[in-house]
């Protein structure tokens, strides 16, 4: 893997972009371009749809059309790329994803691959063999649905605690459950954060207990940050820079050149701003802001940032969360779940609480992003937004995920100008057991429903969640145009997308959903020039052919930040 430095990349944007063009109006012909790329089949989301080449200068896109006409903007330190008839893109934009937690998520254990609580157990215990007596074990990725086989003993489908603490007495442990929404802690974790069987579920939480009413070690939403907040986020500069360079890398490897991110502190909002400002942001940053209605009224107004660094930070959203997760049980329903039918999940933020900070994002003119799963949730954000919006459809207020609605709550997201911002590769993943969950009628009629969303109307776009799961756009886009499950079935194919829906959902779409449609998202000159290309056409090749699809160049601003170091053939 060969990824370059922001500081690498970075240069003056405008001013060559502009002594660019006007050196072409000279009759002498263009001043040199930075980066041209050649012999490629560039789908440009614009007018004309398709186009051989196109030039970058100052960090935008100076021409876009034939590889001869862009073959006078090379000059003797033009980086010339050819791409030998491969499909290039506009840069992939992630649409919903946490930036900081891909990257912490390669310093902790990977739990996705376990199929048994026992195979977590015996992870846990080699990390514990080369730790510190005291030191915190984290991990994260467990899925007790993907398992081969229930625990023993098991409460609600869910281990206890014993195994896990005989093998770190000593070290307190904390493991994310895949969705983010539920953690495992042990003996020691739960002993430093003061729960026992008289400590009270938090508002829009549960502490998982067992039939004598002690805590078996699950925590369900908001009860797992009675055990997270005794680590805060660790901002020290170089551990900071560590953890974006370990996500950068990670982005950038699979195409993504923009990363809007679900919910980030102020705090950790000032590392990125120091970051942009030293040019040593990875990709294009485009962040919700997560923290109480009280640390929003004081700090908010001096947050608001467009295109900081060169077009690599903005931050113009407010991130809510109104329920849980599908996989912990605590998506909001309207009706029981159909395998815990004592229980509609829960809601996580009250509606006071929600009311008042869509009145501070209207206030401060940031959009409201809010968390919304079950079929309650969503019908109570729409409420909520149609009430503080009152017609005003200019707001691109979203919904992360609307994983699950109700059928009269479709239409809803087009009337009222609302981003239904929703990650395909949930529903193939979560497919094998969403019907355990919503039972069969419920899930066909509003589970991943986009295209229907589509069909309304609505913009839809599209992400991954990472690193709730791979941040892989390919993967997402395979599961938006086939729908299938791995296990070969597909979940209800008439809500696929077309290809050519996957791709927008993925550029100029996500491009709109954060007012970023004018700098980026489709190939045309003014654009920032970023670009994916590909080692097949996901456009033209059989459905099955596309999960083998590598990137083979990502470029960021007309610099190469990422090139496959050995890449296939252009027909591979």
């Amino acid at each position: 893997m060969m990824v370059l430095s922001a500081a690498e990349r970075c240069g003056p944007v405008l001013g060559a972009l502009l002594g660019a063009v006007l050196g072409g109006c000279g009759g002498g012909g263009p001043d040199p371009a930075d980066l041209v790329v050649l012999n490629g089949r560039l789908v440009t989301l614009a007018s004309p749809s398709e186009a051989e080449a196109l030039a970058a200068a100052g960090g935008r896109i100076v021409f876009v059309g034939s590889s001869d006409g862009a073959r006078s903007w090379i000059g003797p330190d033009t980086e010339v790329l050819d791409l030998q008839g491969r499909l290039g893109v506009p840069g992939f934009i992630e649409g919903h994803g946490h930036f900081w937690s891909v990257g912490e998520a390669r310093l902790q254990l990977a739990l996705d691959g376990a199929r048994t609580w026992d195979e977590i157990v015996a992870q846990v215990a080699e990390a514990v063999a080369e730790a510190e007596p005291g030191t915190w074990i984290l991990g994260r990725g467990w899925h007790q649905s993907k398992w081969s086989e229930t625990p023993v003993p098991a409460v609600q489908g869910l281990p206890t605690h014993h195994g896990l603490s005989a093998v770190s007495p000593e070290n307190p442990v904390l493991l994310g459950h895949a969705s983010g929404h539920m953690a495992f802690a042990n003996a020691r974790a739960m002993e430093l954060a003061g729960i026992d069987a008289a400590t009270a579920d938090p508002e829009g939480g549960e502490i998982v207990r067992d039939a004598d009413g002690q805590p078996t070690g699950a925590l369900r939403e908001t009860a797992e940050t009675l055990v997270a907040g005794l680590r805060s986020e660790t901002l020290e500069p170089n551990y900071a820079r560590q953890v974006v360079r370990l996500a950068g890398e990670e982005c950038l490897a699979k195409g993504i050149t923009s990363f809007q991110d679900a919910g980030s502190s102020f705090g950790l909002i000032d590392a990125y701003r120091q970051m942009a400002d030293d040019g040593i942001l990875p990709l294009r940053l485009w962040v919700m802001v997560n923290e109480s209605n009280e640390a929003l009224a004081r700090r908010l107004g001096r947050y608001r940032m467009i295109d900081r660094g060169d077009g690599f930070l903005t931050v113009r959203g407010i991130k809510r969360l109104i329920d849980g997760a599908l996989g912990s049980h605590g998506a909001w329903l309207l009706d029981p779940y159909e395998d815990m039918p004592q229980s509609t999940g829960l809601n996580t933020t009250s509606l006071d609480v929600m009311e008042e900070t869509a009145r501070l994002a209207r206030e401060h003119d940031f959009q409201l992003c809010v968390h919304a799963i079950g079929d309650r949730a969503n019908r109570e954000t729409l409420d909520l937004f149609e009430r503080v919006l009152a017609g005003d459809r200019t707001r691109r207020w979203r919904v992360e995920h609307a994983q699950h609605l109700h059928p009269d709550d479709v239409p809803r997201f087009a009337q009222l100008g609302v981003i239904a911002s929703m990650q395909a590769v949930h529903c193939t993943s979560d497919g094998p057991w969403v019907p355990d969950r919503l039972g069969e009628q419920r899930s066909a009629e509003g589970a991943y429903v986009w295209r229907d969303l589509i069909e309304s109307g609505a913009v839809v776009t599209n992400g991954t969640d990472a690193p709730v799961e791979d941040v892989d756009p390919i993967a997402s886009f395979h599961a938006s145009v086939t729908r299938r499950m791995a296990n070969g079935e597909v979940f209800y194919e008439e809500q696929r997308m077309t290809r050519e829906e996957a791709l927008r959902s993925y550029t100029i779409d996500a491009a709109y959903a954060a007012f970023e449609e004018g700098a980026k998202g489709s190939l045309e000159v003014g654009k920032y020039a970023d670009l994916t290309v590909l080692s097949r056409d996901i456009m033209t090749v059989p459905e099955e052919e596309i999960p083998g699809t590598r990137v083979v160049y990502t470029v960021v601003g007309g610099r190469l930040a990422y090139r496959l170091p050995s890449p296939p053939s252009p027909a591979g």
